[in-house]
Parts: C-alpha cells; structure tokens; sequence
C-alpha cells in the first residue's frame, strides 16, 4: 500500500502510522483550547513529534458536534503561522491541514503542509479539488452525514457499512476525474460524523469492507465518546479515553487500516508496533 505525497511515497507496507492531532481552537472536544495559541501549539506539535508522530493533523475549526462553522480569515489566522512555523522546525515532517475551505488549504500546502484533510469530503468547497491536484498534495477523504452542526440528531442509515463505503467510492471517483492522483488519496469512514455508538460499532466490525478500495484506511476513533458509551459513562472524563482509544487502535491495526489520528501519540505509537510484532510471520 502506497500513499503518494508531494515529492514522497509513504510505503505502509507492515507498519501503520500515526497522525498527531493539533487542534489550534478554543472549543476541541478533546481539548478544550489547551493548544489555542501558537506557543502552546508549537510545543505540543514537537513533543507529539518526538513521541514518534508521522504526520501532525493541523486545525482551526472545531468540527465537535453542535459547533458552528469559523470564517476564513479567522481559520487563517490560527493555522497558517503554526504550519509554516513547524515547516520551517521539521521540514521532513508531513503536515496535514485540517480544513474543508480551498482557500486555507492553498495556504497551508504553501506554507508547508502536504496533505489536505477535508472532512466534507471535497463537498463543502468547490475550489478544493483544483487546490489539492494543483499541488499534487495528499488527500483524505471523510464520511459524514450532515453537517458538524447538525450531524448527531438521529442520524439515520439502511446499511452503515454499504452507503459508507459507496460515499466513499464515489467520492473517490469525483477526486480522481478532477485531477488528483488515485495514489495521493487515503479515505476515512468518519467514527462520530453523523453516526450512532450502533453506526460506530457496525462499521468497526466491518472495517475490512473498507481496505478493499486499495486506499489507505484512516481512523480517528481517538477519545470519542463511543468509547465513553461503550464503558457505560457517557460522562467519562477525556483523561480516561485514553487507553480505550488504544485498545481501538491495536484492533483496527489488526483490520488493517493503516492511519491513525490520534490524539496521545506515544500510547498508540507503542500499541502500534506491539500490535505488528505478533501480526508478523
């Protein structure tokens, strides 16, 4: 499995990797705005790095449920120096920019990312697929039913697994004959973006169904209040998400999905590679 980026190919071959989560917004769920400024944000991206991060996943717009959109300059505002300012610190590093708006994805691969996260999906911006071919970036591709807004008031499905991965397919497709490379794209089937704990858990079974695209499989199950549900307490705090959101990891990497956005990077990490060690011949 080869995921093409700008100037580089990630070969997966038995190793899965890891997407540290850097969210520059003053309402993550995860969170809560510990990273919202830039010093803040910077420290965590190079400890997330030394933990043996891949990829960081930068973002300045909440996509919690029930959170509202944020306009384009202040999305700038809060991703741009960040990325440039990693780029310049990292510049092997694979930066990913965590955004559905062209215009904040354009800048970001100027100042350095090379991937461009879009949970819409090429969507929500119909400037977003000339962007991504234009600079022959990576491209994940997300599920998700609704809007960020809306997405959590009864989501409904005839089949999770089918319709997720024909969205997907679909969406696939739509990237490819706007001119993006087949190889440059990794698909994500969205845990949590319009989806039930049942929805979540279907789809987790099911995962496999999802590495037969013959694309990268990202996950970001991270801390999500699935988990929280599936432990009986929806109330459980962040703090105690964690070793769940491990217990997901070393599954799914067993599944096959080959991209994890995480949020506590070395826990993962660890699980990761323990998790291969026994998998291996």
């Amino acid at each position: 499995m080869r995921w093409d980026l700008p100037g580089v190919s990630i070969n997966f071959g038995r190793s899965a990797h890891v997407m540290g989560i850097v969210n520059v917004t003053p309402n993550s769920f995860s969170d809560g705005g510990r990273y919202f400024d830039l010093p803040a944000a910077l420290a965590h991206g190079r400890t997330l790095v030394a933990e043996g991060a891949a990829i960081l996943d930068v973002g300045g717009e909440s996509s919690r449920p029930g959170s509202d959109p944020v306009d384009l300059a202040e999305e700038l505002a809060r991703v741009i120096p960040l990325i440039a300012t990693l780029h310049r610190e990292f510049p092997d590093l694979k930066i990913s920019v965590d955004t559905y708006k062209a215009e904040t994805a354009r800048q970001a691969l100027r100042a350095g990312a090379c991937i461009v996260n879009d949970i819409s999906a090429l969507r929500l911006d119909p400037g977003m697929a000339e962007v991504v071919a234009a600079h022959r970036a990576g491209l994940i591709l997300m599920h998700m039913q609704g809007l960020p807004k809306t997405m959590q008031l009864a989501p409904r499905y005839g089949d999770v697994v089918g319709e997720v991965t024909s969205f997907l397919i679909e969406r696939r497709d739509f990237a490819v004959h706007a001119g993006i490379r087949a190889e440059a794209i990794a698909v994500d089937p969205g845990f949590g973006f319009g989806k039930t704990m049942e929805h979540n858990l279907t789809l987790l079974r099911s995962i496999k169904r999802l590495t037969t695209l013959g694309r990268p499989v990202v996950a970001g199950i991270s801390k999500k209040s699935t988990l929280a549900r599936l432990l009986g307490n929806p109330a459980l705090p962040m703090t105690e998400r964690v070793w769940p959101s491990v217990a997901f990891t070393s599954y799914l990497r067993e599944q096959g999905v080959n991209l994890f956005r995480v949020h506590d990077v070395r826990l993962n990490f660890e699980a990761l590679r323990m998790t291969e060690a026994i998998m291996a011949p």
